[in-house]
């Protein structure tokens, strides 16, 4: 393996600012016709496919589309209204069998999905940089130090549900993919030099082939400042605001954070308010908050506080894996240790590697191996229970071995302290 200070791609000294894309900004397609005639020149254009999504985080409920940008040799840039064009399946069907170039492609798949868009094979430019040894992986931040152009990103968090949009969206949105193949070609020839690229091919071969996200369970257990509420009765508060701002913001299509705070929600259920007058003198329950609003909030704290018992949650979520790490010492202390040497093990490799430990092998399959190896610690079951857990062949070759060695550790043998001796008395003489 290369050094990260030996890469092939050099850090360009004076960066270009990349100011408007090659053929201008192409007009947003948000009619069916517009839409054919874009599926006709991106079924005749050639090569990888650079695809973006933006969405609306922050402004309204959920991770749904609100502009797709596409950008192939031959098709030049498109701008997609998903608005306008709900169903994007057609697209997906020409592009079928194409390699789709995407920036951290977990992000915007999702949302891909929904339109009817879904890879065979990707290429993820983020995720390409963490294998690389980059340590800044941000779009912005890898066009600029492998292709050594600037992008302007002063428009990732707007409100792109905004109709019309500005023209300099718009430019921000194009930019966004004019490089992206570009980018892309690089990466593959720095993985290559650095013998990575086997790797990032597997790795990209299982995020196309992964299922959609299963639904979270409980969801509500997310809400910040979660870990200051402790009794269930306060814990089926947070659950009950949680699910009634969920409702609302859907109804409303709003962001749930603008319906109501986290942090007002925690608070209700630290406080228990008795009634609407003691709800509406709790933070984020202040004067600009009508009455019908306030009894609705009062309504699910008072659905939680006449809860039996028994359909109260519980303080911690189910979970059938290990216990936190934390918690190992005293609960089976020879694990302990196989985890810290574990641990150890695969940092060292890592950093030896010049790849984040996650990339390496995850956390909790690192972790989950510890807790219950396998039954006759040998390289062929830990190579299978690595496996199993989802780690890619890559993974199991580098880290079976340094993993087999660390679940034998044993705990130290305590000291064995000699008996004491009580001290002789000289016999006496009469």
């Amino acid at each position: 393996m290369t050094d990260a200070k030996e890469t092939a791609i050099q850090e360009p000294s004076a960066p270009v600012p990349l100011l408007d894309p090659r053929e201008g900004i192409p007009p947003v397609t948000a009619s069916p016709e517009a839409l054919a005639e874009v599926v006709a020149a991106f079924a005749a254009g050639t090569g990888p496919v650079a695809i973006d999504a933006e969405r609306a985080s922050g402004y309204r409920y959920g991770q749904r589309a609100y502009l797709v940008q596409l950008r192939r040799t031959g098709a030049g840039t498109a701008l997609i209204d998903p608005v306008g064009c709900p169903d994007l399946s057609a697209l997906g069907e020409v592009l079928a069998g194409t390699e789709w170039v995407l920036h951290a492609a977990t992000q915007d798949l999702p949302c891909l999905y929904e339109l009817g868009m879904r890879p065979t094979t990707l290429f993820d430019t983020e995720l390409a940089g963490r294998l690389a040894g980059f340590a800044r992986v941000g779009l912005g931040a890898m066009v600029e130090n492998v292709l050594g152009f600037t992008l302007e990103k002063g428009h990732s968090a707007v409100d792109w549900s905004t109709r019309p949009l500005p023209e300099p969206w718009l430019r921000y949105a194009a930019l966004d993919v004019e490089l992206l193949v570009d980018l892309r070609d690089a990466l593959e020839e720095e993985l290559r030099g650095q013998g990575k690229l086997d790797w990032a091919l597997q790795e990209f071969a299982a995020i196309a082939a992964a299922p959609p996200p299963a639904p979270r369970v409980d969801p509500w257990r997310r809400t910040s400042g979660m870990h200051k509420v402790r009794r269930r009765r306060q814990i089926g508060i947070v659950r009950e605001l949680w699910e009634a701002r969920d409702r609302t913001a859907r109804e409303r299509d709003v962001s749930p954070g603008r319906v109501l705070t986290d942090a007002a929600i925690v608070t209700a259920a630290l406080e228990v308010p008795p009634n609407v007058h003691a709800l509406a003198a709790l933070p984020g329950f202040g004067h600009r908050m009508g009455r019908r609003q306030l009894e609705q909030w009062q309504a699910a704290v008072d659905r939680a506080r006449a809860l039996p018992e028994r359909e109260l949650p519980q303080p911690t979520a189910a979970y059938t894996g290990p216990p936190p790490p934390r918690a190992w010492a005293d609960k089976d202390p020879v694990a302990a240790a196989r985890l810290s040497a574990a641990r150890a093990a695969v940092s060292a490799l890592a950093e030896e590697l010049n790849l984040p430990q996650e990339n390496l092998v995850t956390p909790d399959t690192v972790r989950r191996v510890c807790w219950t190896p396998p039954a006759e610690i040998t390289p062929e079951n830990v190579a299978a229970a690595l496996t199993a857990l989802g780690a890619r062949p890559w993974q199991v070759a580098l880290n079976t071995p340094l993993l087999t060695k660390a679940l034998t550790t044993q705990l130290p043998a305590a000291p064995v302290t000699p008996p004491s001796t009580p001290p002789t008395t000289p016999p006496t003489t009469e």
